[in-house]
């Protein structure tokens, strides 16, 4: 088949690789100048199959004053649901299916994509450990078996802790890794060209139609001026990065399609609202600081040696290659940034001081890389992913998600809906996603 993907965000690119791998005729529509170029750019880097602890802790999520308080409650209703616990069993298996598709795609492609192994949540107080207790017993009837750990094993698995801050226990889960999104979607991009794919950057999609034939209005989008070294949301740092993109007639195009993917993220809800398709969602921001690592003789162990999260503050800590990213997600609007789409300086010095507080002086931060950028957000914090219920459409948005961190979903969303698309039914290798459809929201 023909097949049209809106969105070349990690969600896109996996999409596209997939499909393409399985003999379809892909092209790849996305309005900025490159791949993974907003909300995948500098996103944690953390893929966990396990549900983000917050998420099943008691009393969260807690509300925001003056904040869409409306979807905050919504949230919080969707959280105490106790009849989503199969559709969390289905996320959780998932991001299981997802995490070993993308091990055999790096092992099958030779990916590097500077990744790490593990993730451990670093627990302040024993209140703290008290208070997710009840999520580690809900990770264990699931199948995930995270480890409680002491300080000393924390300061065994990552050595570079600083042993004067206090740390209550850590909760270590060995499956998650953490890696360079961007990098990867780049690397990803590349395989899926060479299967034929087509990618078309700058490209703006307007509309949609149903049908045997997909109608897809497009018109070219390029920027009034050419982008700097980078853009607060992560646009090219070169422009030759549009590669396969050509200059197109300025007016509105339309394609037809034998079917058409949806891994819009943020634009995904102004394409389906004309198909009856309705996104009650919110926009959370997310933030970043990427530097160096201060290399030391004398401290070889200076820095993270694979992913973190302090459960206090909710600031991840990624090593990357020989960088160190310090990300922040889940705000409102102007909880992280000032009116300008800058971050604030409240925000950087909550970031630093986290990483301070658990390796000093391990960031050379004299060429520090900040980014900001968004998701749109269900109240169920559950991602939307297979047939949209419209003919010859499909949708795979499955990072606007607070249950999973980074990219979790990525790569196992792709390959379902490649099995879906396909004519394959759930079962073997393939899981089931009951509950994680659009039909959910009536």
């Amino acid at each position: 088949m023909h097949i049209a993907i809106i969105g070349a965000g990690i969600a896109g690119v996996t999409t596209a690789f997939e499909l393409a791998a399985d003999g379809h005729q892909v092209t790849v529509f996305d309005r900025c100048g490159s791949v993974a170029a907003e909300g995948s750019f500098a996103n944690t880097g953390i893929v966990a199959p396990a549900l983000r602890l917050p998420w099943v802790a008691p009393g969260w999520p807690s509300l925001s004053a003056g904040r869409d308080i409306g979807w905050q409650l919504k949230r919080r209703r969707a959280a105490k649901d106790k009849t989503a616990a199969a559709a969390q069993q289905n996320l959780l298996k998932l991001a299981q299916f997802s995490l070993e598709r993308l091990q055999t795609l790096r092992r099958t492609l030779q990916l590097d994509y500077e990744r790490s192994q593990g993730q451990l949540v670093l627990l302040r107080t024993a209140r703290e450990l008290k208070q997710i207790q009840p999520g580690l017993d809900l990770l264990e009837q699931f199948g995930a078996r995270p480890q409680v750990l002491d300080a000393q094993q924390c300061a065994a698995l990552e050595p570079g802790l600083n042993r004067e801050q206090a740390l209550q226990a850590g909760i270590h889960l060995p499956q998650a890794e953490v890696g360079n999104c961007r990098q990867f979607a780049h690397l990803l991009r590349l395989e899926a060209q060479r299967l034929g794919a087509q990618f078309r950057f700058h490209t703006t999609v307007r509309n949609i139609t149903p049908g045997k034939q997909v109608g897809l209005v497009h018109e070219y989008t390029p920027p009034a001026e050419p982008p700097g070294p980078i853009s607060r949301s992560g646009e090219s740092l070169d422009r030759r990065e549009a590669g396969d993109t050509h200059p197109a007639r300025p007016d509105p195009q339309q394609d037809n399609f034998d079917a058409v993917v949806v891994c819009a993220g943020t634009g995904a809800a102004e394409l389906l609202a004309p198909l009856g398709l309705k996104l009650a969602t919110t926009r959370l921001h997310a933030c970043s600081i990427t530097a160096a690592l201060r290399q030391l003789e004398a401290h070889p162990h200076l820095g993270p040696q694979a992913a973190l999260l302090d459960q206090q503050s909710g600031v991840s800590i990624s090593r990357l290659g020989q960088r160190v990213r310090l990300s922040l997600s889940g705000k409102f609007s102007g909880e992280i940034e000032d009116g300008r789409g800058q971050l604030k300086p409240a925000t950087t010095a909550l970031l630093h001081k986290v990483l301070n507080d658990w390796f000093p002086g391990s960031m050379q931060s004299g060429q520090a890389l900040q980014w900001s950028g968004s998701q749109a957000h269900l109240a169920d914090e559950l991602p939307v992913l297979g047939d949209s219920g419209r003919s010859g459409i499909w949708l795979n948005l499955t990072q606007e998600s607070s249950a999973l961190a980074g990219w979790t979903l990525a790569c196992g969303a792709a390959a379902v809906l490649r099995s879906q698309i396909g004519g394959q039914q759930a079962g073997g290798d393939i899981p089931d996603i009951s509950g994680l459809e659009i039909s959910r929201l009536g």
